[in-house]
């Protein structure tokens, strides 16, 4: 596939984000994270020559050679894997625009150590298993909200920016929009949230008419 015929297969996307946006409303917006942890750089710069500029890695020493090495591009890099409590400086180091898997207020607690002692701060989203699933990471969806207070009151250096979580993982279409339901009226009850991010390749139309407004877009994004 060449740049023109890469750039309109892009649009095509753009237009089907466009069309479940418009039916939330005029107003909202919509930001596509391209999750490129299966993608090598020279892909990543194939995507940001027709216009997209967030990308987001799930591991952090991935994120540290492409962020490298494509440190002279304008690009804002997200983390949005599980982070270890061994990677919390290496995390920092790398200064990500957010971090979207806060998973507990333990980890939160220990990220908030480490900012203090680098004297820095990192923007997150709490991530919330809204669909109850073992094989998901995130906070119960009934102690989301209470969390998310106790990170914004004891974890100063972190920025809570707002809510993420992963559809259930059925072809039962209302189940994951139940999941997805379930994390938005989370996110209106928390303070300051300005983040909703839901919706991957695969449901990110559903999410979207659910409330999101930033989905993580990877196969679809790298035409995989």
């Amino acid at each position: 596939m060449n740049e023109v015929e890469y750039k309109i297969y892009i649009d095509d996307v753009i237009r089907r984000v466009e069309s479940a946006r418009i039916k939330v409303n005029a107003h909202h917006i919509v930001k596509i994270v391209a999750i490129s942890k299966y993608s090598d750089v020279q892909e990543i710069k194939n995507l940001y020559n027709i216009g997209q500029r967030a990308f987001g890695e799930n591991k952090v020493q991935d994120l540290k050679a492409k962020s490298n090495e494509l440190e002279d591009l304008p690009l804002e890099w997200h983390f949005v894997g599980n982070l270890q409590k061994n990677k919390i400086n290496n995390l920092l180091d790398l200064k990500p625009s957010l971090f979207h898997g806060l998973d507990s207020l333990d980890i939160a607690q220990e990220i908030q150590k480490k900012c203090e002692a680098k004297n820095t701060t990192l923007n997150a989203l709490l991530q919330i298993n809204s669909a109850k699933e073992e094989s998901k990471h995130g906070v119960m969806p009934e102690d989301a909200l209470e969390v998310y207070e106790q990170i914004q009151k004891k974890c100063p250096n972190i920025k809570l920016k707002g809510v993420m979580s992963i559809g259930a993982h059925s072809d039962d279409k209302a189940l994951v929009r139940k999941s997805f339901e379930t994390t938005h009226e989370i996110y209106k009850k928390c303070k300051d949230a300005t983040i909703c991010s839901m919706g991957m390749s695969g449901d990110f139309e559903l999410a979207i008419e659910c409330g999101s407004n930033m989905v993580r877009l990877g196969s679809i994004m790298f035409n995989k």
